[in-house]
């Protein structure tokens, strides 16, 4: 649909997006300000508005997937500019046997499984090692330390 074929009342039923839409299909790539002006001039709304809303209208248009900002600080349709490119990766015969080397690496050669037990065990089945461990174990009381 053509703006200028819209009359104001059509054009205020439209969000500033969708008429930022409108303008970018028809007119092709702008700045933030040129399109805001030529909304605010569509709408016939005061200066005061643009210069009050602007940061506003940047931000709806940096939040809206259908715009992007280009390198030159214009915006344009998404739709117009898509990724194509595919990088490449040619690998000669060493390098592709060099990746399946590091592969085999990453793999464990065997897998342990951890072995449970049913559940049936005693305490006696515990060695807590408290026999071996504490037998040179010396308890000695604050009050020998303060006097040494």
């Amino acid at each position: 649909m053509k703006l200028a074929k819209m009359t104001k009342d059509e054009l205020e039923l439209l969000s500033h997006k969708d008429i930022t839409y409108y303008i970018l299909e028809e007119e092709g790539k702008k700045n933030t300000a040129d399109l805001f002006k030529q909304i605010v001039a569509l709408l016939d709304l005061p200066q005061s508005t643009f210069e009050e809303k602007i940061g506003d209208y940047y931000t709806l248009l940096t939040t809206d997937k259908r715009f992007v900002m280009l390198e030159d600080g214009n915006w344009d349709l998404r739709s117009r500019h898509t990724s194509d490119k595919v990088v490449k990766v040619e690998l000669d015969d060493d390098d592709e046997d060099d990746l399946d080397e590091e592969k085999d690496d990453m793999v464990p050669d065997e897998i342990e499984e951890d072995n449970y037990d049913d559940g049936d065990t005693d305490a006696s089945d515990y060695d807590d090692g408290t026999d071996d461990d504490l037998k040179d174990l010396v308890v000695v009381d604050e009050e020998d330390l303060e006097e040494n």
